[in-house]
């Protein structure tokens, strides 16, 4: 039986940017988002369900990222689950 490979390279961090409007987080956070687009998934929301900026900048994700004071609770335990497979990718 094959297993799902889990890697940080699948994810992008979303930066706080001058556009905290309607369509992102109304706090200076900072969020996940999946790199590869599901076919069975929203594109345009953060791992946590928020909406994505109009404008979003975003750089692949890299360790040192999930120990930032800044990234959401949310997105940090959706991605923890997904690690240990309880969540789908």
């Amino acid at each position: 039986m094959s297993r799902r490979v889990w890697s940080l390279h699948a994810y992008y961090l979303l930066l706080p940017g001058e556009q905290l409007d309607l369509f992102a987080c109304q706090e200076v956070r900072v969020h996940l988002l999946a790199r590869q687009l599901a076919l069975d998934s929203q594109v345009d929301h953060t791992l946590c369900g928020g909406l994505l900026p109009a404008q979003p900048s975003y750089r692949l994700l890299d360790a040192a990222d999930l120990r930032d004071r800044r990234l959401c609770p949310l997105c940090l335990q959706r991605l923890q689950a997904q690690r240990r497979g309880e969540l789908p990718l």
